[in-house]
C-alpha cells in the first residue's frame, strides 16, 4: 500500500522552495533544504528539518550541481526530490538521474521531460493528441530549403531553438531578405544557451494572447485540469502577470481545449503537474509548448479552484493518486498575480541588496508568496523574481481593485523593485479591459520610451 513520500530534498530557493517546504509541512513530509553558500539565510533553510550547502554562490557550481544534490539527498537519507521551478525542474538528465540513484523525482518520467523539452518532438505528439499547432516545419537542418518552408508558412515566421524556454533562442523575420542571417544567429544563440543549435519554423501570429491550461495526471491514466490562465503581459518573452480564467474566451472553446489537454496527458503518460501553453487569435489555440512541473503563476489556478497544486504533486509522487475527480473541480470567482522582480522598473536593471524594510500586503482576498524578511539581502548570482503577489475576487473587477489596493500597500525598502510598473499596468484602460495580446507591454514601454 502507498504511503506518503518520507523526507524531501526542496532542489531550489527562493519562494518556490519556501512554497514547497510549506505543503511538505501541512502533509507533515520532512524536509532537507539544499543552498548555495549565500543562500544560508534564506526563511526556507531556517525552516527546514535539514539543511546541506551544495555548492558556492553561482548556480552552475550549486543548484545546478546534479551531483551535490544527489550528495545531499543520499548523506540526509531523504527518499524524492522536488525540483520546483528553473534550474533543474525540466532536466531529463536530471530527472534520470534521480531515479537510477534510488530517489522520487517529483514530477514526470524523464522520457516525457525528453520529449516535452524537444520543442519538435512536442508539437508532433500534440499534434498526434489531436491539440492544434501553429503552421511550421519541423528541424531545420543543412540539407532542408528553408527557404521554400518559409515561404509556405507564410510570412513573418518565428526561428525557434528546439530545445529552448525563457525567451532566448527565438528570431522573428519579415521577408526573405533577412532569412539566413536570422537563421545562422538563432542556432548559434540556442548552441550557447542550450547547448544544441536545433531549431524549427512557426508562423508568426501578429496579435495572439498567451493561454495557459493547468493540468494534474497520476501516470496511471487519470488527469484532470484546473483551468486556464492567460500570461500575456510580457517581457522579452517573461511572464509579468497572470491571470485566472483566462478572460473573454468562450466557454465551448475553453473547455473544448482543457479536455484535449487531458487526453494528451493520458496518451503520454504524464505525471504531476504540468502546463499547456498556447497562442490564441482569431478563436483559435495554437500549442506551442508544455511545461513538464510546476510554475510559477500556478497560484492563480489554485486561488479559483481550491486545488493546492503543490500538495498533489507530493500525494502523486507518493503513489496515493490525485486528489479530485475532474467533476469535483469548480471554478470560482478570479484571480490576479503580479510577479515582483528586484530590478529598476524603467532600466530593468537588476537591484540585488539588503532589504531595510518589507511590509507584505494584506486583507481580504490577498496572498503574498515571498522569501523576503526585513535585512534579507538580495543576492546578485540569481533571478530577481523576489515574491508575488496574488489577488482573488468573484470577478475580474473585484481581483483588479485588490491587486491595485494591495500594491500600493506593499513596502520594500533598501532595493527598487518592478512594483511602480505593475502599479501603472493595473490602471492602464488595456488592461482593465481584458485581453491585451502578447506585445502589449512592449509596445507600451517602446511608445513610453
Amino acid at each position: 500500500m502507498a504511503a506518503l513520500l518520507k523526507k524531501v530534498v526542496i532542489a531550489n530557493r527562493g519562494e518556490i522552495a519556501l512554497r514547497i517546504l510549506r505543503a511538505c509541512k501541512e502533509l507533515g513530509i520532512q524536509t532537507v533544504a539544499v543552498h548555495s553558500a549565500v543562500d544560508r539565510d534564506l526563511m526556507h533553510v531556517r525552516l527546514a528539518d535539514e539543511s546541506v550547502c551544495i555548492g558556492p554562490n553561482s548556480s552552475a557550481d550549486s543548484y545546478l550541481n546534479a551531483a551535490a544534490i544527489l550528495s545531499a539527498a543520499e548523506v540526509t537519507d531523504a527518499t524524492a526530490i522536488h525540483p520546483g521551478y528553473g534550474f533543474l525542474a525540466e532536466s531529463a538528465d536530471f530527472a534520470e538521474q534521480v531515479e537510477k540513484s534510488g530517489f522520487k523525482f517529483i514530477g514526470p518520467s524523464a522520457d516525457v521531460i525528453r520529449i516535452m523539452g524537444d520543442k519538435v518532438a512536442a508539437r508532433d505528439a500534440m499534434k498526434k493528441a489531436g491539440i492544434p499547432t501553429v503552421p511550421g516545419s519541423g528541424a531545420i537542418d543543412q540539407n532542408c530549403d528553408f527557404k521554400k518552408m518559409a515561404e509556405e508558412i507564410g510570412y513573418p515566421i518565428i526561428i525557434k531553438a528546439a530545445a529552448g524556454g525563457g525567451g532566448r533562442g527565438m528570431k522573428v523575420v519579415h521577408s526573405e531578405a533577412a532569412l539566413s542571417n536570422a537563421l545562422y544567429l538563432t542556432q548559434s544563440e540556442a548552441k550557447a544557451a542550450f547547448g544544441s543549435d536545433k531549431v524549427y519554423m512557426e508562423k508568426f501570429l501578429e496579435e495572439p494572447r498567451h493561454i495557459e491550461v493547468q493540468v494534474l495526471a497520476d501516470g496511471n491514466g487519470h488527469a484532470i485540469h484546473l483551468g486556464d490562465r492567460d500570461c500575456s503581459v510580457q517581457r522579452r518573452n517573461q511572464k509579468i502577470i497572470e491571470e485566472a480564467p483566462a478572460p473573454n474566451i468562450p466557454d465551448k472553446l475553453r473547455e473544448q481545449i482543457a479536455k484535449r489537454c487531458v487526453k494528451a496527458c493520458i496518451d503520454i503518460g504524464y505525471e504531476g503537474a504540468g502546463t499547456f501553453e498556447f497562442l490564441y487569435q482569431n478563436d483559435k489555440f495554437y500549442f506551442i509548448e508544455m511545461n513538464t512541473r510546476v510554475q510559477v503563476e500556478h497560484t492563480v489556478s489554485e486561488m479559483i479552484t481550491g486545488v493546492d497544486i503543490v500538495k498533489e504533486q507530493l500525494l502523486i509522487a507518493s503513489g496515493l493518486g490525485l486528489s479530485y475527480q475532474q467533476k469535483e473541480i469548480k471554478i470560482k470567482g478570479h484571480s490576479i498575480e503580479c510577479r515582483i522582480n528586484a530590478e529598476d522598473p524603467v532600466t530593468f536593471i537588476p537591484s540585488p541588496g539588503k532589504v531595510s524594510l518589507f511590509h507584505a500586503p494584506g486583507g481580504n482576498g490577498i496572498r503574498v508568496d515571498s522569501h523576503l524578511y526585513n535585512g534579507y539581502s538580495v543576492p546578485p548570482y540569481y533571478d530577481s523574481l523576489v515574491g508575488k503577489i496574488i489577488s482573488f475576487g468573484n470577478d475580474r473587477e473585484c481581483a483588479l481593485k485588490r491587486m491595485i489596493g494591495a500594491l500600493d500597500e506593499v513596502v520594500i525598502s533598501g532595493i527598487r523593485s518592478n512594483i511602480p510598473l505593475q502599479q501603472e499596468l493595473m490602471r492602464s484602460s488595456e488592461f482593465q479591459q481584458g485581453s491585451v495580446d502578447i506585445h502589449f507591454l512592449t509596445n507600451r514601454l517602446a511608445s513610453s520610451s
